[in-house]
Formats: structure tokens, sequence, C-alpha cells
């Protein structure tokens, strides 16, 4: 198993006590899996304070101040209690749609990082094709809210459910167009490559300077793409009282909760890699760089939310289709006919 050179020094320690084959393999595997697991944990626990109190300081409050310091144990705390939540299920829910719905949205959303970088040489698998990868993936996750909708057996949920197919679907082809824009000028779809491309200028070559409205167009969507305000209308609370995750309690309730605050640092990550160079930047490590560019876009979501009114259904959909796809296939027009120079 070919994985990135950092991860050299876990197939070694194998190799050391006899362990080769599958089996290193299978244990590598596993590893990785817990090692981003566990940092993907631990970012979606900050993030869901964080979001507590960029809420509070707009709203002119303190947020949560008791647990720890400012707070900072009331996401443990919350934790806890869901797990200790009884797991309901309603009497009249398909039951096998109804338990595999948050386990397809939980696992999808963690899948993305097998191929984001980092930091330099700090990725799992450099595939060929890791933006594609990460577009298909991604795509799991409006399947497991149809999932909820449908299992579910409430009308509501159900209504959030469609809601969250017909926006992603509307909003996913502006999406992909915004970064086919860098995926021309980069000549590859693999993420490592897309970073590398942006290296020039003493780091800051960042695709943004020459595509700034592929990169606002990208931020559009994808605040769609992760049901954020103001496109949160798949778990509008004064229309559908959650939407599509009404019937669920305990940790299906968490789960689904947890992918949201992933996938609100996924498509930030990807943002960073595709449009704010990545892990460029000088005289701090690579890692730093990435993670500060991406907080700052979580932070410009998490205003977002509590800035803009929630839109109509038909404001959405029509802003996606007459307004998003025409400005992408002007992006990519653009892109195509300064293709050479944006590559110097």
């Amino acid at each position: 198993m070919e994985l990135y050179p950092i991860f050299g020094w876990l197939d070694g320690l194998l190799e050391k006590v006899g362990i080769t084959g599958p089996t290193a393999d299978l244990i590598t595997l596993v590893a990785l899996a817990a090692m981003v697991f566990g940092l993907l944990s631990l970012i979606a626990l900050f993030l869901v304070w964080w979001e507590r109190k960029i809420s509070a300081h707009i709203q002119q409050r303190f947020g949560p101040m008791m647990a720890g310091w400012h707070g900072v144990l009331q996401t443990v705390a919350d934790a806890v209690k869901l797990i200790q939540k009884e797991d309901i299920v309603p009497t009249l829910a398909d039951r096998k749609v109804f338990f595999w719905a948050p386990v397809i949205c939980f696992v999808s959303a963690f899948a993305a990082y097998i191929v984001i970088p980092f930091g330099e040489g700090l990725i799992v698998s450099d595939l060929n094709i890791g933006i594609l990868y990460i577009i298909a993936i991604t795509t799991f996750t409006v399947i497991s809210l149809l999932m909820a909708g449908w299992g579910s057996n409430n009308k509501y949920a159900l209504i959030g459910g469609m809601r969250s197919a017909a926006q992603a679907v509307s909003y996913e082809i502006p999406l992909v167009l915004s970064i086919l824009g860098v995926v021309m000028v980069a000549g590859s779809m693999s993420m490592v490559d897309i970073v590398e491309s942006q290296s020039g200028w003493g780091g800051f070559r960042w695709n943004i300077f020459f595509q700034p409205l592929g990169f606002v167009i990208y931020l559009i969507a994808a605040t769609a793409e992760a049901n954020r305000t103001p496109f949160d209308l798949p778990e509008a609370e004064q229309e559908l009282v959650a939407g599509f995750n009404i019937e669920y309690s305990g940790m299906k309730f968490a789960m689904f909760f947890l992918a949201e605050f992933v996938n609100m640092f996924t498509v930030s990550a990807i943002a960073t890699t595709v449009f704010l160079g990545g892990w460029n930047g000088p005289f701090l490590p690579s890692w730093i760089w990435f993670l500060g560019k991406t907080l700052a876009i979580v932070f410009l979501l998490m205003v977002f939310r509590w800035s803009f009114p929630r839109l109509r259904v038909d404001q959405l959909m029509e802003f996606a289709w007459k307004v998003l796809l025409p400005l992408a296939f002007l992006n990519i027009l653009y892109v195509g006919v300064f293709a050479k120079w944006l590559n110097w």
C-alpha cells in the first residue's frame, strides 16, 4: 500500500516488530482513520463552541460562560448528555433507512479528508483525481438527509429531506464549475498539485487573486451545500420544526449535528486548498498556514449565519440557476481565454 511519505514512519515501525503485508496495510489504514477521526472530532467540538461565542458577540451577549474558561467545556458536557439520551425510533418509521441515514452522513463527512492536505506532506493519500473524489463523496451527505426524511415517516422531515436534495443538486453545478477554473489552470485534479501550482510569489500566488469571481461563486455555493444560513431551508425551524432530523435523538442526532460542523470545515478546507494557496506561506509551519486560512473561512461562514435572513425556496432556486450558474460559465470562459496568462 502506497501512502504519502509523512506516514512512512508507521510502516517502518510495523516492519520493525515483524508485521508486514496486508496486516500492516490494515493496521496503517485503521491508525490513520483514527488519527483523522480524532482530529476532526476535536475540531468539530471547538467549532460548536466557537459559533456559540461568535453568535453571542454579534447579538451582544456572553454565550457559554460557566462550564470551564468562557464555557469551553460546555460542548463536551452537551456531547456527554447526548450519549446518555435514549435512542427513540418512531413506530411507523422505516427502521433500516432510519438507522443508516446518520451513519452515511457521518462517514461521508469524514471520508473527504483522505485527500485534503493539512500541510506539506500531511495528507493520507494524494489521489490524482482528488478534487473529483471530494465532490463525489460529499454528495452522500445529501443522500443521507433524504434517507432521514423518508425513513422518519414524518411530513416535516420529508419536506426537509426533499429541500436538501433539490438545493444540493442546484448548487452542486456552480460549485463544480467554480473549481473547474482552478483545475484548468493547475492542469491537474490532485489536491497537492493544485496547492503547488500556487507556490510562487513567496507563497502568495493564490488563485483568489486571479479568479475572484470563482472564489465568490464557490463560497456561496459551498454555504448552500453545507446547509448554512441563508440557505438552511432543509432544517428551517419556524417552518419544519428542525426539518429532516426532527425524529432523531441521542447519538443519532449527535451524528447529524457533528457532520454539519465537519462539513463546514470541509468546504472551508477545500476553499483554502483551491483558492487560498493551501499550506503555502512564509515563515510559519505549513499546517499553521492551512489551519489559519481554513478557520478564517469558517469564521466568515459563521458571520454569514448570524447576519443574513433565510431565503425563500423560490428565491434560493432562482439564485442558483439564474445568477450563480451564468456567472460560473462566465468564469470558465474567462479562464479559457486567459489560461496561459493565469498560469504564468
